[in-house]
């Protein structure tokens, strides 16, 4: 997404190339990507009028107004508003979301815009949009420091003050991370602060509880596997005590197999044989006690 700058040359064909991760142009993942967006927008928020502010080359304009939503978008970047397809072009145009608005909107999306801006206009540009709708879908990444347009980087608290001097605070039942895993969605509240806090709170351990059970199930399984390992280890050391006994056994027997006296034991054995073949007349008269019944 391209943000807000005096110097509207600054997002060029360089920026789209080289500062969105990877380029941005239409291609099929990038439709994909503001397909689902624009798909859980529908299902979640349904609203009927929705400005994409940071539009860049129009994906989620044209995603959504394929949908059946009245959508714009605006964005600072000359380059990128000649590059929105010509079905939603009369729908999106130069400017900056510092500047008026034409009209208010039952949604606003904000993805990865405001970290373009210097800090006192990305301040003026939460006021201008706040001023224009009652329901933001906002991101801004917390950690890209290394974008070159990136002046105003900041983690998702600085933004949740932001939006919250405005009475726009964050719908914690409403999961965003289709978007991006710090995105969220705030909305202007006219609750007391008591009920807010009530809110937040619950999340709060809602999600506490959901940790501390993930961390108590990896120990868990640390602990079995650790188990199942030394079992493992246990088997082979037996498993090799018994190959090592083996081949002790083999080495001996192959040793005794070899040695002279068993091959004398082996002559004499077929001398035996020759002249007392088993089971013989011979055999019964030289060897009697083979006749012998056993005593009763």
């Amino acid at each position: 997404m391209s943000g807000d700058r005096t110097d509207t040359e600054l997002f060029d064909a360089y920026y789209f190339s080289h500062g969105c991760g990877r380029p941005y142009r239409r291609d099929k993942e990038w439709l994909e990507f503001f397909g689902s967006i624009a798909d859980r927008i529908v299902s979640d928020i349904q609203p009927k009028t929705v400005l994409d502010a940071g539009c860049a080359m129009g994906f989620l304009v044209e995603a959504l107004r394929e949908r059946g939503v009245e959508a714009y978008g605006i964005d600072i970047s000359e380059y990128a508003i000649d590059r929105v397809h010509e079905d939603v072009k009369e729908y999106c145009w130069v400017g900056s979301v510092t500047d008026p608005l034409p009209q208010s909107y039952d949604l606003i999306v904000c993805i990865e815009v405001l970290e373009h801006l210097q800090p006192g206009e990305s301040q003026q540009a939460i006021a201008n949009l706040c001023g224009h709708t009652d329901d933001i879908l906002f991101s801004s990444t917390p950690y890209d420091y290394g974008e070159a347009t990136h002046f105003n980087v900041q983690p998702p608290e600085y933004w949740a003050e932001s939006l919250a001097r405005l009475s726009y605070y964050r719908d914690v039942d409403f999961d965003a991370s289709f978007i991006t895993p710090w995105a969220a969605r705030f909305r202007k509240r006219k609750e007391s602060l008591s009920r807010l806090i009530r809110e937040y709170e619950r999340r709060y351990w809602e999600l506490w509880k959901e940790n501390s059970d993930l961390r108590v199930a990896t120990v868990e399984m640390r602990n079995q596997l650790a188990s199942h390992e030394e079992t493992i280890k246990d088997r082979s050391a037996l498993a090799e005590e018994n190959r090592q006994r083996a081949e002790d056994l083999s080495a001996h027997l192959n040793s005794v197999l070899s040695s002279p006296s068993w091959r004398l034991m082996e002559k004499v054995q077929q001398m035996r044989l020759f002249v007392l073949p088993q089971g013989s007349r011979r055999e019964r008269l030289f060897l009697p006690g083979l006749n012998r019944k056993p005593p009763r």
